[in-house]
Formats: structure tokens, C-alpha cells, sequence
């Protein structure tokens, strides 16, 4: 992102700038608070069904594919 003449007028005041900060503080603690609960979710699954978290999210046919690649199950490889 780049600091436009627009972008400078709107935080001319430093409470702004304070505000601003505040808030983008909050939103990366709860992005990485929503991240680390994401992968403890998925272990605990993982731990119940034996289903890894790339077959949880529905990626688990690239992975057989890969593995069948390197196998000689498939004629071709990705």
C-alpha cells in the first residue's frame, strides 16, 4: 500500500494515527488467536477420525494424487 496525499490528510491528527494502530493491533491479535484455534481444531480431528487437516479442507485428492504419482499409479505427474 502506498501513502497517498489522501491517506496523509485523513491521519494528520496523531490521535487518529493512535486510534488506527489500536485497532489494527486488535484485529492481528484476534486473526492470529482465530489461527492457532483453527490448528489445535484440526489436530484434535485429525487425533479422532485419523483424517489429516489437508483432508479435512477437502485438499486430501491432491495429496493421494501426489502419492500415486510417486508410486507409478499414474501416468503422469503434477
Amino acid at each position: 500500500m502506498t501513502n497517498t496525499v489522501s491517506d496523509d490528510q485523513m491521519l494528520d491528527n496523531s490521535s487518529d494515527q493512535l486510534t488506527l494502530v489500536q485497532q489494527l493491533q486488535r484485529v492481528e491479535r484476534f486473526n492470529g488467536r482465530a489461527a492457532m484455534l483453527g490448528i489445535v481444531i484440526g489436530i484434535v480431528v485429525e487425533g479422532l477420525t485419523g483424517f489429516g487437516i489437508v483432508h479435512q479442507i477437502g485438499l486430501g485428492a491432491l495429496i493421494d494424487g501426489y502419492a500415486a504419482c510417486r508410486t507409478q499409479f499414474l501416468p503422469f505427474c503434477f
